[in-house]
Order: structure tokens, then sequence, then C-alpha cells
């Protein structure tokens, strides 16, 4: 099937395509700026399905909401009816087609156009209102407030907020991909207007010290809470301004006789990951926690666990190494130790089930081996 994308080199268009090239059996044209009406016609004789995306949202002269999103669309939709086809028409219009300004007045007469050109047709066409998108590729200071204090973060610069109360009702680039790509596989007939999917409303100052705390938490080698689906997008979407040079950090690398160390990540929901060479030989460990978790996991070489039961003598012991590599539990209440017993340095990946606190460290030295007890005392 050719499908054709209009505004195939915009934002959301960039996203749809690479979702597009993961479907077999379709061929995805693309039509945006830089390509003539005479070429628009011939792409739109041809299509099998369209995804309309094409628009102005931002123009410098008024007069050009009308040329952008109500002419284009009117000789679109001429062309698709001449050719015939009845071929499915998806467009993407905006909340803002409710509203009595430019932008949303020219929106609203590109749905009545879709509206006629179904009727008239009898082809499927399909309207999907969306909110603010947000997402990787969207362009800063156009018209995305998210990708412009991403950009910002990313780049060091201020983040600046007019009215922090103001709420905005944001839809991730992912969720309308979602949406647009579901219109190939349902039967649509007639119009209608789409269902959006999950959107999110945040106020502009929430949003601000979400971005900013992405921006220093970077600086700490943290990161946020993601178990919310917005907080988890949004710092992805950060993440996507970082300039190539800017995405790698040295480690803050502690050496010693016993080998190396440095903290991989970590974030106060969930924890954080150390990761550690061992010599041959050496001892790491010799304490215990009242409450805290960790898990030891040797990626390269040979190591032993020890763990021994506090107030008691009772002392298990694990092998482990990179074949096969296991994760081992150390259960609070248990001093512990590894020790490298191979013949070459050993890596090693800890977590520990909560951020470091040096205020509160529950972390308590005392050996594995009981201590020697006079003759006669009983182990307690």
């Amino acid at each position: 099937m050719r499908v054709l994308v209009t505004g195939s080199e915009g934002f959301i268009g960039r996203n749809l395509r690479v979702a597009l090239r993961r479907r077999p059996g379709l061929e995805v044209v693309g039509f945006d700026l830089g390509q003539t009406p005479d070429e628009l016609d011939r792409l739109a004789a041809e299509a099998e399905f369209v995804f309309h995306l094409a628009g102005v949202n931002r123009p410098r002269d008024p007069a050009e909401y009308e040329e952008g999103n109500v002419h284009l669309t009117a000789r679109l939709l001429d062309r698709l009816a001449a050719a015939g086809r009845k071929a499915p028409f998806v467009f993407s219009s905006s909340t803002q087609a409710a509203l009595d300004n430019p932008y949303g007045t020219s929106k609203r007469r590109a749905e009545e156009l879709a509206r006629a050109y179904a009727e008239s047709t009898g082809a499927p066409v399909r309207i999907f209102r969306f909110p603010n998108v947000f997402g990787k590729w969207s362009r800063p200071n156009y018209n995305s407030v998210v990708s412009t204090f991403c950009h910002n973060a990313a780049h060091g610069l201020a983040l600046v907020v007019s009215d922090p109360g103001r709420t905005v009702t944001f839809v991730h680039v992912d969720e309308v991909v979602r949406c647009l790509v579901e219109c190939l596989d349902q039967p649509l007939e007639g119009f209608a207007f789409g269902e959006v999917g999950a959107t999110d409303t945040v106020t502009l100052g929430e949003l601000h010290d979400l971005v900013e705390g992405f921006r220093q938490m970077r600086m700490r080698n943290e990161v946020p809470d993601l178990g919310r689906p917005f907080v988890r997008r949004l710092y992805s979407t950060f993440l996507s301004y970082l300039e190539p040079a800017d995405r790698v950090r040295p480690t803050d690398l502690k050496r010693d006789a016993r080998g190396w160390l440095f903290e991989l990540i970590k974030s106060a929901p969930l924890g954080q990951v150390f990761v550690s060479s061992t010599r041959p030989g050496v001892v790491r460990g010799g304490h215990y926690h009242d409450s805290k978790v960790e898990k030891f996991c040797v990626i390269r070489g040979h190591g032993r666990i020890r763990m021994r039961r506090l107030l008691s003598d009772e002392i298990v012991e694990y092998d482990v190494s990179d074949d096969p590599i296991c994760v081992v539990d150390i259960p609070p209440g248990w001093t512990h130790t590894i020790e490298n017993v191979g013949s070459e340095d050993m890596i090693t990946l800890f977590w520990a089930g909560e951020v470091f606190d040096p205020n509160r460290p529950d972390t308590w030295a005392e050996q594995v081996d009981p201590p020697a007890r006079p003759v006669g005392e009983g182990a307690g």
C-alpha cells in the first residue's frame, strides 16, 4: 500500500515515518516544504492512504494560516477525490480548532473540508484534535514549551516561566503516532473524530521544576522517579536534546589497594548501583545493614560471598562467577563479604535499595567470622 505523509519532515511526520518503516508492505512517500504543488498533485493521485500532518501554526503573517492550513488541505483533497480511490484520510488537527483565533479557525475549516470529502466520495476520514505534543525532534523556541525547556536545560540556558500557575495539556509524540498508525489496522468508515489517547495536564511551574530537576540530577548521576509515565517521557525528551559531546560524563572513580569503585546511577525511589574491580585475594565488605538490602552480581572473574547471621555462628557461602552470572540477595541482619578467589581482577555490580545517606548510613562494621569466645561461652 502506498502511504502519503504530508509534513513528512516535521516533528510528528518524522516520528510517524520511523514507525511506518517498521511495518511490512507499506511504501511511504512524503511531501514537505520545498516541494512544489505539482509534486503534491502527483503524490495524491497515487496515494492509497493519507496522513495529513502539514500545516502552519506560527507564521509571521496570519494570512499564511489560510494558505498553509486551508488551501493546501483543499488542494490535496481535490486531487484525492479526482483519483477516485477513496483513499482514507487521517488529519492531524488541534484542540485549538474549537477556539476563535486565526490558527484555530483555519484548522476548523480544514476539518470541514475533510468532512465534505468523506461525504462526497465515501472515503473514510479521521480527525485528531491533538493538544500540545512533545517528544524527540520537536523544534525549541517554536511552538512547544517542553522542547524549549528541555533544549535550554540541556544547553545550560535559563528556563523562563511567565505564568507558573497556567495549566497545559500535553500528549507525547509516541501516543500521537500510536493513534495515527492504528488507523491503518482498523476498518475505517465515514467521518469521525479519533480518540487522542493518554494526555497529561500540568502547570508550567511543575513542568519547569521537573525539567530543571533533570538538569541538576544529571550532574549528580541521579535519575528521577520514572514510575509516572509523564515524567518518564519528559525525561526521555530532555535527554534527546543533549549535544553528542555532552552525552558522555566521566565517573568519580575511587581507587585504593583493593581496586576501584564508582557509582553508576542512583535514584531516590530505586536506590543506587555501583561497579567495582577487586584484585585477586582482596576481600570487600565486612559490614551489615539493619534494613537496607543489596544485590551482588559478579560479571567477570570468580568470587566468594560469605554471610553470617547476626547474634549467631550461622555462615553461608556462595561461589559466584561470570559463568553462569548470578544475582545474590544480601538480606538485612547478615554481615557479609565478597572475596576475589580468582587469578584476575573481578568486576562486580552492586545494587543497594536506598541511596547512601552519610547521616543515616545503615552500614555497621562486623566481620563474618565470629570472634573467638572464652571456653564455655555459648553461641547466644
